[in-house]
């Protein structure tokens, strides 16, 4: 049987997650050789070597080194780095996750390279070009030649730009499958406990959007109300390097940390923050996973931004997306009980990871027909592998 050379891209700790479940579906196969790619983007403990040990994966087979700077300067750091990789030892495919600025690099070292990429959580989009990660989603897309897609409103998005069809598969929420990889280790996390939190109601809070936390005006409005909902709701908040430097810049860090009801942390490891997460009476977020984790698990999810890339989680989740001038307004109506939970958007099972290995086999190795046969095995061999992890 034909082996695929297959390269994994992780660069900041969203990606992480997605990862972990297709490393340990794609590792348990014999036609995969595969190359774990870590750039760097992320390179705090905590931020990183704590997410790879959480979610059972090994060191990375390369990694890059990139570090922080701007947009350009990581971006063109991590394609000079991965061309050279990627002509030192060729992939066949190179599978890239999320929309961070490493997911960008890649598939443009893909495609000059004219090595297939494939985008794992593709067509989202926010309509709003000042994200950067907006532009990142754009770009990969269009230079995508297989494009694995969450949820229906992705399918409608990439359909609208004029990708063709047969490059496009829905698969499902890949972050599902790290909580439902994870879950044992989740419950039996303990955190809650050692916040004192078990058997109460709070709040988590994470923020690191540059229009909430950039500037003085919203993160000092933003403290403010933080510091009035924890005197209703104890709030244990895991602060974001880069938003706790401007909490210093702007002297503000001190109103926050000595607040009485708020817990000021550091980042969490994913097992220790979903602990956190699946106990918490609401979220307050500007992040982008929590909105689909909050939605699957029906917490009330607060969003700090005025747009979303993933709408489904408002239409059919537990999610709104709120303004930094309405949020304790908000956490007032959640705590009355003025909250529609919703459900559970079609394929967000917790089987994503093995419908991207059946459609890697079908798209560059077998029939349709054998792969369809063959997924179903390939969750059994993930749950397996990361058991052994």
């Amino acid at each position: 049987m034909q082996r695929l050379r297959i390269d994994l891209i992780a660069a900041a700790r969203p990606n992480f997650m997605k990862v972990a479940p297709l490393f340990h579906a794609l590792h348990a196969q014999p036609w995969c050789r595969l190359r774990l790619v870590h750039t760097g983007q992320h390179y705090d403990q905590n931020m990183s070597e704590a997410f790879f040990r959480d979610l059972g994966l090994p060191s990375p087979n390369l990694h890059l080194g990139i570090g922080s700077g701007s947009h350009a300067e990581q971006t063109a750091n991590v394609m000079l780095a991965y061309e050279g990789a990627c002509v030192a030892d060729r992939p066949n495919l190179i599978v890239v996750v999320g929309d961070v600025n490493a997911t960008l690099a890649c598939a443009l070292v893909g495609a000059k390279l004219c090595i297939s990429v494939a985008h794992l959580e593709a067509g989202l989009r926010s309509r709003d070009r000042n994200m950067p990660e907006e532009i990142n989603r754009l770009v990969t897309d269009t230079l995508a030649d297989i494009l694995w897609t969450p949820s229906p409103d992705a399918d409608e998005n990439l359909a609208a730009e004029g990708v063709a069809p047969d490059k496009v598969t829905r698969v499902g929420n890949i972050m599902i499958d790290s909580y439902e990889l994870m879950r044992e280790r989740i419950d039996a996390s303990g955190e809650r406990c050692r916040l004192g939190l078990e058997k109460r109601e709070y709040a988590v809070v994470t923020l690191h959007r540059p229009s909430n936390v950039d500037a003085p005006a919203p993160l000092t409005s933003l403290v403010g109300q933080l510091t009035r909902i924890a005197a209703r709701l104890p709030l244990v908040f895991p602060v974001h390097p880069r938003t706790r430097k401007n909490l210093e810049a702007f002297g503000l860090w001190t109103d926050l940390a000595t607040a009485s009801g708020v817990q000021v942390v550091e980042p969490l490891g994913y097992v220790d923050f979903m602990n956190l997460v699946c106990g918490a009476r609401l979220a307050i977020t500007d992040s982008g996973g929590i909105q689909e984790e909050t939605t699957y698990l029906g917490i009330p999810c607060l969003t700090l931004r005025t747009t979303t890339e993933r709408p489904i989680t408002i239409t059919e989740g537990s999610n709104r997306l709120v303004t930094v001038t309405e949020l304790e307004r908000t956490v007032d109506e959640v705590l009355a009980g003025h909250w529609t939970h919703g459900g559970k958007p079609e394929l967000w099972d917790g089987q994503t990871a093995a419908r991207v290995v059946a459609d890697i086999r079908r798209r560059l190795l077998i029939t349709p027909e054998r792969a369809v046969e063959e997924a179903g095995v390939v969750e059994l061999s993930t749950r397996q592998a990361l058991g052994n992890a």
